[in-house]
Order: structure tokens, then C-alpha cells, then sequence
């Protein structure tokens, strides 16, 4: 590994720690104006000094983040499906090209794989390419993971998409927290962040945020349980605490109500 590409890891897996606050508002390119996500700028403002990592799209990033903004960002550059298409939701390919990501100065790019469906060969191949793209410049690529309608958040299947992702060449691992969720870890050998999901209540996010943690993930990429929470710089903060100050659930939770 070169040093551009460890000195990028370096930016989002905090060397102190070894661990991540990645803050996931890419939604839009395929949710469109998610709701808490209608003027992304000023929703993601109040945020970035707890964010240790930036997740979006290069038009979010281009019209709605200031160039000053000293945060590490990790782009999304796989795409081409919209929640309108059911079917084939998550069949992505390449959509921002390695110059473009260049150019715009990132830390890191994202691409989704989809295991488990009859399209699955052509997000895993979609990724592959880009990681070859990648590393000719030294940047990580972060694989998000998901698997087919029908197999649910089951880490016999997680684990699998992992896996792959990790064997394939990704240098980070995006996945959902599931039971069981030691033995994704433990037979995946790069990083795993775990994904937010859908909103739940911020308790039980930070709980699942928790136990993540304790069965060795290095921290979360965490989107819907932060921008739609009542109070999204005190749910931040929450999880920040969890991840960086090893809070429990109870002390999260009492510093999420504490900041509203």
C-alpha cells in the first residue's frame, strides 16, 4: 500500500482510535429530496464538526458544501437506478469517473454491490473496475454491500457480500448490523463500518450503534438515524460518543437529550 493511500485511510479511520464517524447524505441519487435532505447545505452545516467523515454525491458536494469545509469526504460514485424501479433497485454502475473524483479532491469513493439477485455479476464487475481505477491513484475504495429481496439482514448472507467485497479489492466495508454480526467481522479482513438504515427510534439506533462496536466494527456511516432524528447535532454527538468515547447506550442517549 502507498502512502497516498495510507495517509487518505489515515483521514477517515482515525489513527488515534482506529476508528469512524462517516455521515451518510448521498441519498439523493436515487431517493431524490429525502426528507430532512431538502436544502442539504443547511442540514449538513450544524453537523460537519462531528462528522469524521463526509458521504455524498459530487453535485451535493459541488453545490452545497463551501471548498473551505476541512473535512474528509467519501464519494458516491456508483448509481443509475431511482426507488422508482423496484425491480431493479440498486442494479448501479459507474456514474462519476476517477478524474472527476480527483478533481474534487476526495478521501475515498463509494460503489454499491447488489448479492443475491440475477444482476449481481454486473455491480460486482462495476466495482472491481473502479477499484482498478482507484488504485492507480491511491485512493480506498468503500464497498456497500447489500443482499437480495428475500435473504433479510442475515449474517450468513452479509457476511458472503462482505467477503467478497473485501476479496475483490475493497479497502472498506459498508454492511448492516445483523445478529450474529461477530461472525460478519470476523471473516471479513478489511474494515466495517455498519449502515444506518432506515429511521428508528434514537435509542435503538444508538443501541444498534453499540453492539456493532462491541462485535468489531470500526464505527458507523450513518445517514437517515442522524439528519431525521428531532435534534440531529445532539444525535451526532450521540454516536460520536459511542464510537470515540466508548459511551454506552444509556450515556449516549442522555447526551442526545442533554443537547435538546
Amino acid at each position: 500500500m502507498d502512502w497516498g493511500m495510507k495517509n487518505r485511510l489515515s483521514r477517515i479511520i482515525k489513527p488515534k482510535d482506529g476508528r469512524t464517524v462517516m455521515l451518510a447524505v448521498d441519498h439523493g441519487y436515487f431517493m431524490g429530496p429525502t426528507t430532512g435532505l431538502e436544502n442539504l447545505g443547511e442540514t449538513v452545516k450544524p453537523l460537519l464538526p462531528y462528522a469524521d467523515v463526509l458521504m455524498l454525491t459530487r453535485g451535493a458536494l459541488r453545490h452545497y458544501i463551501p471548498p473551505e469545509t476541512d473535512i474528509p469526504i467519501c464519494l458516491r460514485v456508483s448509481g443509475g437506478t431511482s426507488i422508482l424501479n423496484e425491480t431493479n433497485l440498486l442494479h448501479e454502475g459507474t456514474v462519476v469517473s476517477i478524474e472527476d473524483a480527483i478533481r474534487l479532491n476526495v478521501s475515498a469513493v463509494a460503489f454499491s454491490i447488489l448479492v443475491g439477485q440475477p444482476f449481481e455479476r454486473d455491480t460486482i464487475l462495476g466495482m472491481t473496475e473502479y477499484i482498478d481505477e482507484a488504485n492507480r491513484y491511491g485512493i480506498p475504495v468503500l464497498a456497500v454491500t447489500a443482499v437480495g429481496r428475500g435473504l433479510g439482514k442475515d449474517a450468513k448472507y452479509l457476511s458472503l457480500a462482505s467477503r467478497m467485497a473485501a476479496e475483490l479489492g475493497a479497502n472498506i466495508v459498508k454492511t448492516y448490523y445483523c445478529e450474529n454480526f461477530e461472525k460478519v467481522v470476523e471473516t471479513c479482513p478489511v474494515p466495517i463500518v455498519i449502515a444506518g438504515g432506515k429511521k428508528i427510534p434514537e435509542k435503538e439506533a444508538l443501541q444498534m450503534a453499540y453492539n456493532a462496536l462491541q462485535a468489531g466494527a470500526i464505527g458507523v456511516d450513518m445517514g437517515r438515524n442522524i439528519f431525521q432524528s428531532e435534534n440531529p447535532a445532539g444525535m451526532i454527538k450521540a454516536v460520536r460518543a459511542i464510537v470515540h468515547e466508548n459511551a454506552t447506550p444509556k450515556e449516549a442517549y442522555q447526551i442526545f437529550k442533554n443537547e435538546k
